[in-house]
């Protein structure tokens, strides 16, 4: 999996993971109960962006996009922000957004790490935590 903290040229953090999960939903890839867009990070990316969760679910279903055609795609929509200020904020709001305390807690446990403080309830660190345990669980064990 793509990190949430990952972007591509157009310097949009979350957008290659976005891309990566609705493509494998569209072929019937994406892990069971997990959603292609989701309302946590896919939602904040696809409204500062302008850009609606139909549209990017039905471009990449039809016509299966490399990242890099997804982000050509990206920059020809009607009514795009990718301004500096609009990618600033973006990228500003996806660092900054943290789990609740309970949900970060079952995230670490079920990751096997501590509560000693040396993760943090950082969305980006713990979805990524989570990504690769269920990756080891799914494919490596």
């Amino acid at each position: 999996m793509i990190p949430c903290n990952v972007s591509g040229p157009l310097g949009v953090l979350h957008l290659p993971r976005l891309w990566l999960k609705v493509s494998l939903e569209a072929r019937g890839k994406l892990a069971a109960g997990y959603p292609g867009i989701g309302g946590g990070y896919d939602s904040m990316v696809l409204g500062a962006l302008n850009l609606t969760a139909d549209a990017v679910k039905s471009y990449i279903a039809a016509s299966k996009p490399t990242y890099g055609q997804f982000e050509a795609w990206v920059k020809a929509q009607p009514g795009v922000k990718l301004d500096r200020n609009t990618v600033h904020r973006s990228n500003t709001a996806i660092l900054n957004y943290h789990h609740a305390e309970e949900l970060s807690r079952e995230i670490r446990a079920n990751t096997g790490y501590k509560e000693d403080g040396s993760v943090t309830s950082s969305a980006c660190e713990l979805n990524a935590l989570d990504d690769w345990q269920a990756f080891h669980a799914a494919e490596l064990k």
